[in-house]
């Protein structure tokens, strides 16, 4: 019989998280703060927070971080010393808001610390001693460790691990975009305002801003890209996949080695080729140069053209269907989740695209998309100025894919499935 598992949860990570635990308590009395020549640690920094004029959140995010560290140790002990499921959880849940206090207080200590004017000098990350990195690291194993200890799949782990670093860009951008104080950078990360005017000023300050036209250019390149994208596509992945002919699979080979090498590094030749032909610096050179390569991105549709029987075909053009009938009539209709694959990676592709416009359309404003645009705003002479109504116009143009793709997501799961059964 193995030891190390018992019924609900697996003890082997048990040391662990006492390990861990321990650590993560013995940092409170390491180099928390560099203050000068002196390194104080967070147990030391305590009465010194506790006295300063700082908001009361401040006081209790510092006062909770040793608190649970010693609830976490008296946790940690007990579940070594008497293992049950129920201990792993609670220990869990604990070690996931310590986790998440020293995440916190990473983003929040400049704020915080300036203001209780604690410290001799203005604080910058840089000033967090090896005490608070060893708190973060230790936070994340303890973690892990009790959640292994509950027999919780690692999978589940690393997603909660992610999301909790993934949430923190995302909400940054979010709160700049409603920050009511100017500026590129500021010492926090809770704004001090709230506004709607950053998202206002997008659309009325047309003197600088052309939030509007960059909206409907890129708008107008999506949704050209996205239907003779998918058209292409399409008709390409049916021939390659329901036809056979001389040279097909030369062709396909072709065409993948070719579709292997990034695209921007034939962006100089396109671009004069364009000049050439007099298009240069329009959107019609930017959907053209969308769809002429389009072809390439076939193999998934292909994968997914390939599950079809093949025998709906062939009595399809025994009762006298054309080719273009057995397309339309047979393969589209029973291709809806590939479909919805191919026209939403079509549209969000042009969407966010910056590399092939920045080449493209140059110094005409009047074609810049929004990616175009917003970079444009971030400029050194412009960012510190606009950097509010970058933000708002970034939460902008994220909000038509995030919509498109919440709602499509299970025929975009359905349409890569098949085509890797394919």
């Amino acid at each position: 019989m193995n030891t190390n598992h018992t019924i609900g949860m697996n003890i082997g990570y048990r040391k662990g998280t006492l390990v861990s635990g321990l650590l993560f308590f013995v940092a409170l009395f390491l180099p928390f703060i560099k203050d000068g020549d002196h390194n104080r640690n967070m147990v030391g920094l305590l009465p010194k927070l506790l006295t300063a004029d700082m908001r009361v959140t401040g006081k209790i995010l510092y006062l909770a971080i040793p608190v649970l560290a010693l609830v976490l140790l008296g946790v940690g002990i007990a579940l070594f010393m008497r293992p049950s499921r129920k201990m792993a959880i609670c220990y869990s849940i604990v070690a996931a808001l310590e986790t998440a206090l020293t995440v916190f207080t990473l983003f929040s200590s400049k704020s915080l610390l300036d203001k209780a004017h604690v410290l001799e000098h203005k604080f910058m990350v840089s000033h967090f001693g090896f005490g608070f990195w060893i708190m973060l690291v230790c936070g994340f194993v303890t973690l892990f460790c009790a959640m292994r200890t509950a027999k919780v799949h690692p999978g589940y782990i690393l997603l909660t691990i992610l999301s909790v670093i993934w949430l923190f860009p995302i909400t940054w951008i979010i709160l700049t975009a409603f920050r009511a104080e100017s500026g590129y950078y500021v010492g926090y990360f809770f704004p001090k305002g709230l506004t709607f005017n950053n998202f206002v000023q997008l659309f009325s300050d047309t003197s600088l801003i052309h939030f509007g036209k960059w909206w409907t250019n890129t708008l107008l390149v999506a949704t050209c890209n996205c239907i003779l994208t998918s058209l292409i596509v399409l008709m390409t992945a049916f021939s390659l996949s329901k036809t056979r002919f001389g040279g097909r699979m030369m062709l396909m080979k072709i065409m993948l080695i070719i579709g292997m090498f990034p695209g921007f590094m034939s962006m100089v030749a396109v671009y004069n080729i364009l000049k050439g032909i007099g298009i240069a610096q329009t959107l019609g050179a930017l959907i053209l140069v969308n769809a002429a390569g389009a072809a390439m991105g076939y193999y998934i549709v292909k994968g997914f053209f390939d599950t079809i029987p093949k025998s709906l075909d062939e009595a399809a053009l025994l009762d006298g269907a054309t080719k273009w009938q057995v397309f339309t009539k047979i393969t589209i209709p029973m291709s809806k989740p590939v479909i919805i694959y191919t026209v939403l990676t079509s549209f969000i592709g042009p969407w966010g695209d910056y590399i092939f416009p920045s080449m493209m359309l140059g110094d005409n404003q009047s074609q810049y998309t929004v990616a175009l645009g917003l970079n444009w705003l971030t400029d050194f002479r412009r960012i510190d100025a606009y950097y509010t109504q970058f933000a708002a116009g970034a939460l902008l143009i994220s909000l038509p894919i995030v919509i498109l793709f919440v709602a499509l997501q299970r025929f975009y799961v359905e349409g890569m499935s098949g085509a890797v059964k394919g």
